[in-house]
């Protein structure tokens, strides 16, 4: 491709609107371009990348047993209340009719469209196990869409779904598709790590997410190096506090203080002079409509989805002022446990502590030195708390420490969930109904786009790798109007694109430091560039993007030479296969 004929509207200003370096370098790039909030649109250098993504996905999916096929992206909304995330899902599904005034949305995820499908087509059990996917486009109306390609509310997404017999199928299904996304990841060149994650609105009893590692990250992860584990922060399971030292504190009796207008966990500390952390935060929270206290120290934050799995519930959520005041006797920031008639639990790091901070359960006051056990009954405690780095690992008991990722990639065991709520059963050997175990995986096409970007960049752009790299070489004549070296530049483009190799000229009437910032902003793995003093002593100048050299090749051996490097290139980049 020849730059002149080529559309990449590259930037030499860094745009107001990027805030990281991907969004920042996609941009600048003239790779993407913003339509509205969330939504982008892919020109054709980006298109490239995409493409590449896409057949290594492809490739893997198809050699993991997945068939590809193509679903609806408009869903009808009786599929999704056959599932019962009509009214569940929340603002996020893209909701409207046409114009029969029959609803419908804009499909943010495939379970119900792909159960519906095989609950239609498969009836026996000699047709189990199956796996299908797809790659395409999805729309969740993000609250807040941020990042460029990061957090967008349209975009590129791969999903498949197993179905099998039984557990110890989908088990397996699951294994081979966990394979399958490692091998994904690692030919993109990713570093990437995976974790124990929540299943959120997809539902299901156990997840992985796969976590691009970068500093601007969104997603917070939980790492033990003593014992691996690893997980997000969401579902990171913390280890057991410490109690107090017998005759590190002692007890008090306990007084009723009055604090006016002190609500916040830092007001009230302030104004006591006490830590956070000998404050005993009273919520309430509605559990299936029935509200119960959840008492947790000042310092840390409530995890609902852990107490969610501790009580099994199908939902909970933090109550309304309304409904505080009404089960408390005192509006928000002055609940306390202390006379309280709910069932109480608590996280585990307030066991133990004998001098406490709570709400007195009445407007403008607080008791001081409430001691569990003495001054309420003990609660019924679990790990409740949403972890954070310094915490005890859930496994081994070790110190965690904290890394940030984007998130590339999540994987489901859904079980029965949606073949239940869809009735999608197949006839067993003795002929029996039996509901079909599933299990569903994403990757983010568009995302993992930008988390390569925000892995692999410098000061002077993209570093692509050759596996999704637009081209793997630029050739740049230094100057279009010298006869010779136009000519030699040609002659070179030529030779390379008939061996079969991807080049971009840049046979722009540009200055060369211009399109060397071009070059290097494109992130192609290798430059060639023909200037009329190495010319002239029958040479041209090879450099691998990223390195700070270059070196010097007989124009005859040049794209031999490329060729040679491009060979080691792939080979370096090869995975090594995991199955």
């Amino acid at each position: 491709m020849r730059m002149t004929k080529a559309f990449i509207p590259t930037l030499r200003e860094e745009p107001k609107e990027a805030e990281v370096a991907s969004h920042l370098l996609l941009l600048r790039a003239g790779m993407i371009r913003k339509l509205a909030a969330g939504i982008y649109s892919v020109l054709p250098l980006g298109k490239r990348v995409l493409r590449k993504v896409e057949t290594i996905i492809r490739e893997e999916m198809d050699r993991a047993g997945a068939h590809e096929l193509y679903l609806p992206a408009v869903q009808p909304a009786e599929l999704w209340e056959e599932s019962g995330r009509w009214a569940k899902y929340g603002k996020e599904l893209l909701r409207f009719q046409d114009r029969h005034e029959h609803w419908f949305c804009f499909g943010p995820t495939h379970e119900e469209v792909i159960t519906d499908l095989v609950r239609r087509e498969i009836r026996s059990y000699r047709d189990l196990p199956r796996c299908f996917y797809q790659i395409q486009v999805k729309f969740r109306d993000e609250v807040r869409p941020r990042f460029g390609l990061i957090r967008g509310r349209e975009f590129i997404m791969k999903d498949a779904y197993s179905f099998d017999r039984d557990e110890a199928g989908a088990e397996q299904s699951y294994k081979v598709m966990v394979q399958a996304y490692e091998r994904i990841f690692t030919r993109m060149r990713l570093d990437f790590r995976m974790v124990q994650a929540e299943a959120g609105n997809i539902g299901g009893n156990f997840s992985h997410e796969f976590m691009a590692l970068a500093s601007t990250g969104e997603d917070l992860i939980l790492v033990c190096d003593a014992c691996g584990y690893s997980a997000s922060q969401e579902r990171a399971e913390v280890g057991k506090t410490e109690l107090p030292s017998p005759g590190e504190e002692k007890e008090g009796p306990r007084e009723r203080v009055a604090t006016p207008g002190q609500r916040t966990v830092e007001e009230v500390c302030r104004f006591l002079g006490v830590e956070p952390r000998n404050l005993i935060k009273t919520l309430i929270v509605q559990v299936q409509g029935e509200p119960r206290a959840v008492l947790i120290r000042g310092d840390l934050e409530i995890n609902l989805n852990k107490l969610q799995r501790h009580l099994g519930a199908e939902s909970i959520e933090l109550a309304d002022p309304e409904t505080i005041e009404r089960v408390t006797g005192a509006p928000v920031g002055f609940a306390g446990p202390v006379g309280l008639s709910l069932k109480i639990l608590a996280d585990q790091s307030i066991r133990g502590i004998i001098r406490g901070v709570t709400g007195a359960n009445a407007a403008d006051f607080h008791l001081i030195n409430v001691k569990i056990g003495r001054d309420f009954p003990e609660p019924e405690y679990g790990d409740f708390r949403l972890a954070r780095g310094g915490d005890a690992c859930g496994k081994c008991g070790k110190t965690m420490r904290e890394i940030r990722g984007l998130e590339l990639g999540h994987t489901f065991k859904l079980g029965v969930k949606y073949s239940q709520a869809l009735r999608a059963n197949y006839l067993d050997p003795q002929g029996k109904e039996t509901l079909m175990v599933m299990g569903c995986y994403g990757i983010g096409v568009t995302r993992a786009l930008a988390a390569i970007v925000e892995q692999s960049h410098d000061q002077d752009g993209i570093i692509f790798p050759l596996a999704v790299a637009p081209y793997q070489v630029i050739v740049v004549p230094v100057e279009m109007a010298d006869d010779q070296i136009r000519e030699k530049s040609e002659e070179i483009y030529e030779k390379l694109t008939e061996a079969g190799l991807e080049v971009l000229l840049d046979d722009r009437s540009e200055r060369a430091g211009a399109k060397f910032k071009d070059a290097d902003l494109l992130g192609i793995p290798f430059r060639i560039t023909i200037g009329k003093r190495n010319l002239a002593n029958g040479q041209v100048e090879i450099k691998r993007r990223g390195e700070k050299t270059a070196q010097l090749e007989p124009v005859g051996t040049a794209c031999a030479r490329i060729a040679e490097l491009i060979s080691a290139a792939w080979a370096a980049e090869k995975p090594g296969d995991k199955n």
